[in-house]
C-alpha cells in the first residue's frame, strides 16, 4: 500500500524532528553557562598596568558568599593641587580577564580618574564559578571595597559596565547611588538576545538567566551614558538604542563605529571628549581627598 507507506515515512520524519528539535531544546537548556560565560578564553593574566607604565595595586576582595575576586585599582595621577574628580568601577565582558581590558586603564588615567577593574568569580584568578546572582555579589563586593575600605563617596563613583557587564552595572545602579552609570556595547536582556540568536526556539521558557539591564534602568536615578555601533555583531545596535529610551534622564547617546570589540579603538578620541564632559557635568567636584589607599 504506497499511500499508508508513505503516511508512515512521513510521520516518522515528523516524529524523528519533533525528537531531535526537544534534544536541541534540552541541550540549549543544560549547556546555557557555557554560552553566557566564556571565562577560559584567556584565564592567565597576559599583563598588567605596569606594562602600560602605569602604577596599581594588586587587591583581594571577598564576596558574601566567600569567593576571593582579584583586581587592580589603578590610582589617577598624583598632582599636588588636584584631587580625582571620579573613580571608574569597570565591570568587563563575559570573555577573558581584566588583562584584556587594559586599554580602558590609559584613557581613564589621562582624564584624571582612579579605576578600579577586577573579574568575576570564575573569571582570571578569582575564585568560584560564574552565575548569576554570583556577578551581582560580585559587583556589591567591589563597590563595598571602594565605599568602605577605600572610602570614597557614592556620589564620586562611576559605574562603566562593557557588554554583559553593562547588565551588571545597571544592577548595581538600580540598587545603589553611584555617580553615574556608562553602558557600552550593552544588550537589553538574555531573553531578548536569545529570541534573535534562536527564533525557532521557545528560548524565553528555556532561558535561566536574565540579566534584565532594561528593566533594571527602570529604577536607576543617575545620569545614564550608552554607547553603541551599528556594526555590532554580536549585540544588535536596536538594543543600544531600546536602553538609550528606557534610561532616566539626564541622558546622552554615543554612535560608535566599528564591531563590538575594537569600537572603542575606532572612536577612542571621541570617546574620551564626549565620555568626560558628561562625567564632569554630573560628577561632583571632590571636597577633599580622592579616597584612602590604606
Amino acid at each position: 500500500m504506497p499511500f499508508l507507506s508513505g503516511t508512515n515515512m512521513l510521520f516518522n520524519l515528523s516524529l524523528v524532528a519533533m525528537v531531535g528539535y526537544a534534544v536541541f531544546a534540552a541541550a540549549i537548556f543544560f549547556v546555557q553557562p557555557r554560552l553566557i560565560y566564556y571565562p577560559e578564553f584567556g584565564r592567565s593574566i597576559t599583563g598588567t598596568p605596569d606594562d602600560l607604565g602605569l602604577a596599581y595595586e594588586a587587591v583581594e576582595i571577598t564576596t558574601a558568599d566567600g569567593e576571593i575576586l582579584h583586581g587592580w585599582f589603578v590610582p589617577a595621577p598624583a598632582t599636588p593641587t588636584a584631587t580625582p574628580a571620579a573613580t571608574v568601577l569597570f565591570l568587563h565582558g563575559n570573555a577573558g580577564s581584566i588583562s584584556h581590558r587594559l586599554d580602558y586603564l590609559p584613557m581613564f588615567y589621562r582624564l584624571g580618574y582612579n579605576t578600579f577593574i577586577f573579574d568575576y568569580r570564575g573569571f582570571g584568578e578569582s575564585s568560584g564559578t560564574p552565575s548569576e546572582p554570583g556577578t551581582y555579589l560580585d559587583a556589591q563586593a567591589a563597590w563595598q571595597y571602594l565605599i568602605e575600605k577605600r572610602t570614597l563617596p557614592p556620589d564620586n563613583v562611576v559605574l562603566f559596565g562593557e557588554s554583559l557587564g553593562g547588565a551588571i552595572a545597571a544592577w548595581l545602579a538600580a540598587n545603589e547611588k553611584p555617580a553615574l552609570l556608562v553602558l557600552a556595547s550593552a544588550f537589553t536582556s538574555v531573553p531578548d538576545m536569545a529570541a534573535e540568536m534562536y527564533p525557532f526556539l521557545p528560548v524565553r521558557l528555556l532561558s535561566r538567566f536574565e540579566y534584565n539591564t532594561i528593566d533594571y534602568l527602570r529604577n536607576v536615578t543617575c545620569p545614564v551614558f550608552v554607547a553603541h555601533s551599528p556594526q555590532d555583531e554580536i549585540v544588535p545596535f536596536a538594543h543600544g538604542q531600546a536602553l538609550y529610551q528606557a534610561a532616566p534622564d539626564p541622558k546622552q547617546f554615543l554612535e560608535l563605529q566599528g564591531g563590538h570589540n575594537n569600537g572603542f579603538i575606532y572612536m577612542r578620541d571621541e570617546w574620551v571628549n564626549v565620555l568626560n564632559e558628561f562625567i564632569d557635568r554630573y560628577v561632583p567636584a571632590p571636597e577633599a581627598s580622592g579616597g584612602s589607599t590604606n
